[in-house]
């Protein structure tokens, strides 16, 4: 059963499923949520540390990671560096906040409800400059030493220099009559800005001057009518070495050479959430909550986890010799990397894990819960 539009609509925000009581994990009716089912674990997923900042309300707030930092956001308009478990500095920016943060290590940038974007400094905090854009924000802003790249509800994006906040160019493209509320993010790759787009498209444009350097196909929408033809690219693309996947809700996952634009190979798929990629495998979770890898050469099957159905699960994340997926219960699973078996699960706290798992060294992993728990693993 595929997620209905409602749950899609706020890209896996559990605070607001009730909506769809057959897939809401809170309804009092419908399909319950998976049981755990117990294994023997192969692997420990041991806590190196956590930390804490406000809630997430109904927003998707996600840590970005710099080196051995950590800093992260909460709804009511705290920002932090964390490091080692010790807040470095933590400040209010004064109003409230509807996207995580985006780092380069130099710059830490947050936006507000209000639609403006905020700039401090990384190394301690202060303000550096606010912009108001007008428009609501819900994913972290991308973050470079020139420019720092906005996407906005309504699939803008929107360069800000990264000096002083001035705008530099809006990239704005037609968008179908209906699409998700996208959490999703931008992808800076050395002189682009690589974002998703409703109607299954990937776009490119110059970080300079904000031009269209080139569009992809991911998927193309089908069906009779509007909802049916909702095929937006779920996440953020991921690139490779030679090559950007991406994949779409109800459409297709696919993965193109980065240096032509041709398509190395597609499959037919539906996500929410997204997928991510190492240089063998590429993982998704999928509509029903299974883990799939496939073969990055190829597409071909290698493996499917379809023992969690109903849980509301995050993209995946590959680390090292696994793939770690958060869910709505605030359990971290941790998956063997060739074989998809369970190797260890832990929890970091009951208020639930929709915003996507962050790398953290070699072999680490960061989750933020909605109660805005900061919870750091080593994968081993």
């Amino acid at each position: 059963m595929k997620r209905s539009i409602t749950v899609l609509a706020l890209a896996g925000s559990l605070a607001l499923l009730a909506g769809c009581s057959s897939l809401n994990p809170f309804a009092a009716s419908g399909p319950k949520p998976a049981k755990l089912a117990d294994f023997k674990p192969s692997a420990e997923l041991h806590p190196l540390w956590q930390a804490r900042i406000g809630k997430s309300g109904d927003y998707v707030f996600q840590p970005a990671v710099v080196g051995e930092d950590i800093y992260a956001a909460a709804h009511d308009g705290d920002v932090a560096r964390f490091k080692d478990g010790k807040a470095a500095w933590k400040v209010s920016v004064g109003k409230r906040l509807s996207a995580g943060v985006g780092s380069n290590g130099k710059l830490v940038v947050v936006a507000t409800t209000g639609g403006e974007i905020v700039a401090l400094d990384a190394a301690n905090g202060a303000e550096r400059w606010r912009a108001t854009i007008g428009a609501e924000v819900l994913a972290a802003p991308a973050v470079d030493d020139a420019i720092v790249v906005a996407r906005t509800s309504d699939s803008r994006l929107i360069g800000l220099d990264a000096t002083s906040g001035a705008r530099r160019w809006t990239f704005q493209r037609s968008t179908p009559p209906l699409s998700l509320r996208s959490f999703a993010g931008v992808t800076l790759e050395g002189s682009a800005a690589v974002a998703g787009y409703p109607g299954g498209k990937l776009v490119a444009v110059s970080l300079a001057n904000g031009g269209q350097l080139w569009e992809l196909t991911v998927a193309t929408p089908k069906g009779s009518t509007e909802l049916e033809r909702v095929a937006d690219i779920a996440g953020t693309p991921v690139v490779g070495r030679k090559d950007l996947c991406a994949v779409s809700y109800q459409g297709r996952a696919a993965c193109f050479d980065s240096t032509n634009g041709n398509a190395l190979w597609s499959r037919d798929f539906s996500s929410s959430v997204g997928m991510d990629r190492d240089s063998r495998f590429v993982v998704i979770t999928d509509d029903n909550d299974a883990v799939q890898a496939l073969d990055g050469s190829n597409g071909a099957n290698v493996w499917k986890q379809d023992a969690l159905p109903r849980r509301g699960l995050s993209r995946p994340l590959l680390v090292g010799d696994f793939v770690a997926v958060g869910d709505f219960e605030g359990y971290v699973h941790l998956l063997n990397r060739e074989t998809g078996a369970f190797a260890a699960r832990t929890r970091a706290d009951s208020s639930g894990i929709v915003a996507e798992p962050r790398r953290f060294g070699r072999g680490g992993l960061v989750v933020q819960t909605r109660d805005g728990g900061i919870f750091v693993y080593e994968a081993r």
